[in-house]
């Protein structure tokens, strides 16, 4: 199969790309992923409940929902969706390759396309402690900023897991909801910038706790109501009551597919010229988490997806003027 633009990932970057390309004619082709970065159709944002800070739903949007409705946004402009995983591409010549999972031989024909935009987002890293699977979403979060404000963790104590500025900076964000919030920190220092660790040391809602490791997250079987604490150097256990636990030990984007075909910044995710979504490989363009470790946020991943769109229109523009130009010069 060929086509214009192909999308590769279906969150919020993936379907508004898809929108905009699906208006200008482009007739795109998204692949949304059969959970792809061990995640359903949508991306982080199904494994969200409350989404409060997209606007035009004042009353709030479950996350699942919000992704339902972006991809029925897809379709209606005429986005041909295949919920299938590509699993490695080619992007040395075009028309690109990419190739479906279970069909990423040399000896099945892949999908082709004259410009790419990858959307596949970045997956947030999890510990896999006791109670996780029953608890996650129930109480646990890999996002302050997205679920902090959260009723349910209002006036609660907290746990954010980790060490360096992006633990640090989840704490002091859920200071402004929480009535105290805790960092369990796996050594007796932080990995954080110095004045990242002074603003938590010095924020009188925040206590850290040193050498510490949260080993099970513990509940009535529908929130968390305990986590498990281990001390890191004499393995003794005790309770923390908390109302939440926050995951902040990084991310991985999901780049692993693209076979390191395209620039990425020392920590994996895709470089982009500065303004725009446009890759070091002419034609192919990266919109959302993917390439953003800083915001990793619905709204800033859509806004990307929408520049995407737009820079794929133009270069498929200008390709098409250029071989016109040679054309006429036979």
């Amino acid at each position: 199969m060929h086509t214009k633009v192909a999308i590769v990932g279906s969150g919020p970057a993936g379907h508004t790309a898809a929108i905009y390309a699906a208006r200008a004619n482009l007739e795109p082709v998204l692949f949304e992923g059969m959970m792809a970065g061990g995640v359903a159709p949508g991306g982080q944002l199904t494994t969200t409940t409350d989404v409060e800070n997209f606007p035009g739903f004042p009353q709030g949007i479950m996350g699942g929902e919000l992704t339902d409705k972006l991809r029925e946004q897809s379709e209606r402009f005429g986005t041909r969706i295949i919920t299938e995983t590509i699993t490695r591409v080619d992007l040395a010549a075009r028309p690109f390759k990419l190739w479906r999972e279970g069909a990423d031989s040399d000896a099945h024909e892949p999908d082709t396309c004259d410009a790419l935009i990858v959307a596949t987002g970045a997956t947030a890293k999890r510990l896999g402690i006791k109670g996780e699977d029953t608890y996650w979403q129930r109480g646990m979060s890999a996002c302050a900023v997205c679920d902090g404000a959260a009723p349910v963790f209002r006036n609660k104590p907290l746990v954010v897991i980790g060490g360096g500025d992006s633990a640090c900076e989840e704490a002091s964000f859920l200071t402004k909801y929480a009535s105290q919030v805790y960092i369990a920190v796996r050594r007796d220092v932080f990995r954080a910038s110095s004045i990242m660790a002074r603003r938590a040391a010095s924020n009188p809602k925040i206590t850290i706790l040193w050498n510490t490791h949260v080993t099970e997250a513990k509940g009535d079987g529908k929130t968390l109501t305990h986590v498990e604490l281990q001390d890191a150097k004499t393995g003794e256990t005790r309770d923390l009551a908390v109302s939440g636990l926050f995951y902040a030990i990084g991310h991985t984007p999901n780049t692993a597919f693209l076979q390191g075909q395209l620039e990425t910044d020392e920590t994996g995710y895709l470089l982009v010229k500065p303004g725009s979504t446009v890759t070091n490989v002419r034609g192919v363009f990266a919109a959302g988490d993917v390439q953003d470790k800083h915001y990793r946020q619905a709204i800033t991943a859509a806004g990307t997806g929408c520049m995407a769109a737009l820079d794929a229109e133009k270069y498929l523009s200008d390709l098409a003027a250029e071989e016109q130009e040679q054309a006429s010069k036979l």
